[in-house]
Order: C-alpha cells, then sequence, then structure tokens
C-alpha cells in the first residue's frame, strides 16, 4: 500500500483543495462520533424513558471535564509530530509518536481508577436528581472502565492527522459506527438494559476505532511507524507535547467545569428539561464539529509549514479555514432551526421535552457561527507553538466569564433563558479576544518562505 495514498503533503500544492480533501473526512468523522452520542440518547430515549435520556446526558459534561487535561495533549501530540514532520526529521518523529502512544494508556489507567471512585460524588455535587442519580452513575463507570482504549483512539488519531491522513480514521469509524448502531438496538430494545446497553455499545465501537488506528500505524512505512519494542516516555518530546497540550487540556477542562456548573443550574429546573437541552445539544453539535473539524485541519497545516518554513501558506491556509468553517456553520445551522421540531422528537416527543429544547435553539443558533472564528484562530495559534496566552483568554472568557454570569445575571434573573445566554456572550468574548492575538501572534513570523532540505 502506497504510503502517499492516504496522505496529504500540506507544504506544497493547491492549498484550497487540499484543505477541503482533509477536512472532509474530519468532518465526517467527528459527525459519526455524534451519531455515537446521538444513537445512543435516540434509542434510550425512545425506547426506554426520558429518565434515562436526561441520565445519559447529565454525565457528558463531568466526563468530558475529566478527559480534558489529557486530550489537550493529543492536540500537542498533533502538533508536535506535524512540526517534525514538516522539518523532515524523522528520528524525532518516531520518537514523538512512541512517547504519545505509551502516554495514552497511561493516562488512560489514571483516569479509569479516578473516574470509578470518584464519579458518583462529583454527580451528587451537580445536584443530579436523584429519579437519575444511579443510572448516571452506572453510565459512567462503564465509560471510565473503558479509559484506555478511549484514549488511545484520540492520540493514534491525532498522530495520523499531523501525519496527513484522515481517510483511514473515517474509514474506521464507519465500520464501529455500525456496530454501535447495532449494539445499540439489541442491548437496549432486545436485551432491555437501558443506559447499560448504550454505554457498553459505545465502548465496544470505540475500541474498534482505537485498535484499528493501531493497527495502521504499526505497519506504516512512514516515520510515525508504531513498534511496540519502542514504546518509551520521551521526557524531551513528552515535555513539547504538554508544553502545547496541557494549556489547551486546561482550557479544555475549564470550559467543562464551567460546563457543570452551568449544568447544575439547569438541574434544578428538573429531567425535562436537562432531557430537552440535551437533545438539542446532540443537534448543535453537528455545526459545532464543523468549527472544530476544520480547527483541526488549520492546527495541522499551520503545524506543518510552519515547520517547513512555508510562512505564505500559513496566512493562505488560516483565511481559508476561516471563511469554510463560518460558511459551513451558517448552513448548518439555518437548517436546524427550520426543521427543529422534526429533530428534538427525534429523540423524545414529550412536548415538555421538545418545549426546553426549542428554548436553547432559539438563543444558542444564531451565534454558532462565532464558535467557528474562535476555533480556526485557537487552531492556528496552536499550530504556531502559541498556548499559554490563548489559553489564558479562554478560560477567562469560557470559564470565568460563565461563572460570573452565572452568581450575577442567573441569580437575579431565575430561569434558563438567563442561563443559556451565557453561551453567546462568551463565544463574541473569546472570539474578539483570540483574534487581536492571532493578529499579533503572524506579525512575529516572517512573510516570505524559507527553503529548507532534508537532514
Amino acid at each position: 500500500m502506497s504510503k502517499d495514498k492516504y496522505r496529504i503533503n500540506m507544504c506544497s500544492g493547491p492549498l484550497l483543495k487540499q484543505i477541503i480533501t482533509f477536512s472532509i473526512p474530519l468532518i465526517l468523522s467527528a459527525l459519526l462520533q455524534f451519531a455515537f452520542n446521538a444513537a445512543d440518547l435516540m434509542v434510550v430515549g425512545k425506547f426506554a424513558s426520558h429518565q434515562d435520556l436526561a441520565a445519559v446526558g447529565a454525565t457528558s459534561a463531568l466526563t468530558m471535564l475529566i478527559l480534558n487535561i489529557f486530550l489537550g495533549i493529543s492536540v500537542g501530540t498533533n502538533v508536535v509530530v506535524a512540526k517534525y514532520i514538516g522539518e523532515q526529521n524523522r528520528k524525532e518523529t518516531s520518537r514523538t509518536v512512541h512517547t504519545a502512544i505509551l502516554f495514552s494508556l497511561i493516562g488512560g489507567a489514571i483516569l479509569a481508577i479516578g473516574g470509578l471512585f470518584f464519579n458518583r460524588t462529583f454527580l451528587l455535587w451537580m445536584d443530579t436528581p436523584l429519579d437519575i442519580l444511579d443510572k448516571a452513575t452506572l453510565y459512567m463507570n462503564i465509560y471510565f472502565l473503558a479509559m484506555p482504549v478511549i484514549m488511545l483512539y484520540n492520540f493514534t488519531s491525532a498522530i495520523l492527522r499531523a501525519l496527513g491522513d484522515t481517510k483511514r480514521p473515517f474509514y474506521f469509524l464507519v465500520f464501529s459506527g455500525i456496530v454501535n448502531v447495532v449494539l445499540n438496538i439489541i442491548f437496549v430494545c432486545v436485551f432491555k438494559w437501558a443506559v447499560a446497553g448504550v454505554a457498553i455499545a459505545t465502548v465496544i465501537a470505540i475500541a474498534i476505532s482505537a485498535l484499528l488506528s493501531l493497527r495502521v500505524l504499526m505497519i506504516s512505512k512512514t516515520s510515525c511507524r508504531v513498534k511496540l519494542n519502542l514504546l518509551k516516555i520521551s521526557w524531551k518530546h513528552l515535555k513539547e507535547m504538554t508544553w502545547i497540550g496541557v494549556p489547551a487540556g486546561f482550557q479544555g477542562a475549564c470550559f467543562s467545569l464551567s460546563n457543570i456548573l452551568i449544568q447544575s443550574a439547569q438541574n434544578t429546573f428538573g429531567s425535562a428539561a436537562i432531557a430537552g437541552i440535551t437533545a438539542s445539544i446532540q443537534w448543535e453539535f453537528i455545526a459545532f464539529i464543523a468549527a472544530t473539524s476544520v480547527g483541526q485541519a488549520c492546527v495541522s497545516f499551520v503545524g506543518q509549514n510552519y515547520g517547513g518554513k512555508q510562512y505564505k501558506r500559513i496566512r493562505e491556509s488560516i483565511k481559508i479555514c476561516y471563511i469554510g468553517s463560518c460558511l459551513i456553520i451558517i448552513a448548518l445551522s439555518t437548517i436546524l432551526y427550520i426543521f427543529r421540531y422534526q429533530a428534538l422528537s427525534m429523540f423524545n416527543s414529550d412536548s415538555e421535552v421538545i418545549k426546553w429544547g426549542i428554548m436553547r435553539f432559539s438563543i444558542v443558533l444564531p451565534f454558532l457561527f462565532v464558535c467557528g472564528i474562535q476555533e480556526i484562530t485557537l487552531g492556528a495559534l496552536r499550530g504556531l507553538g502559541f498556548s499559554v496566552g490563548p489559553t489564558i483568554v479562554m478560560v477567562f472568557g469560557v470559564c470565568v466569564l460563565r461563572i460570573i454570569w452565572l452568581y450575577t445575571v442567573f441569580k437575579i434573573y431565575k430561569s434558563m433563558e438567563s442561563i443559556l445566554w451565557s453561551y453567546p456572550t462568551s463565544w463574541i468574548f473569546v472570539a474578539i479576544a483570540t483574534t487581536i492575538y492571532l493578529l499579533y501572534a503572524l506579525k512575529k513570523i516572517p512573510k516570505q518562505n524559507i527553503k529548507i532540505t532534508s537532514p
């Protein structure tokens, strides 16, 4: 199998075509990941109860809080591997890859142990309604048992993206997505396992994708080839990954922390409200996925071209990603709002549940395109090696600002609407601040390309 069959040379060739070719599998892969969650929620919402639907939805913010530090390091892995590939430095690329794989397994084991011991306590702190507490705890116990393979999947995917290969991860997700849907139906509709059934189905599907991605790296003919006997932590390369990844992970953790506080406030409105908000968020992910996927493309293209000293292509890549992300999000948000009743009823037909979902749609959808601006800007900054500064901006905008909002605006106006308005307010602040930061960062790099040769 030719190594060029799946790879994209990001440092030369027509940028628009390359970014589209790179991004489409990323978007489709992310949509399939969304389909994992959506299939869980649709099956459990239709064939179990709205309490089961709420139980699964109530775990998402807490799960992401615990995951985000390690997932941030996978972003750092993407940047560092892409930089070394751009520099054509095979030795350093290989060491980074082997460090990342071993770290993912160790990190997954740590998360599994911590999650199993503390998830019920955290759910109680979040004021999770008692009628769904046991089910939410069960879902999280199963999910956290699978943390090593979940982490392995995220790190192997990051390495493949840095290599310019987004097609094979997509093919693997197609296969595992079909497995996930089939198992959902069997476990929930036939075996009546409800929350446990959807958790087990999701875990099996992710494990399949992780093992297939690892196999690709083990048989690769590139500098990213994985050999089990070479798995070793290189502290130099771990430091490089964490320098970029820990701020990104800390930013994500703060994002999740603010979501936990918001989730806690939303929990006071009852299980129907939780179910409705959960259903609306699942559909919003379709538009948000476009932003994050093109943002990931921006990280890889900027990272490789920065390593390859192709400075003109850096600026062109950022412009293309900005325009593409915003256009996709605006189109998807418009379609979603037009068919809002039909979309929400696919999860649960209870009129009370649909009412809460439509409330969130009306406030959030008009501003989702701002997430596109935010994600591309952050992706470009990380690709350039800037991570701490943007993280400070994000922490204030997404975490501090939302917490202040909850303890001021929400205290005065005790309504779901007042909670939901914290989202577009924080997005606008972050988009403006990070754009200013990116303009500053771009002034620091030359405008002309520099030709490099292989070591």
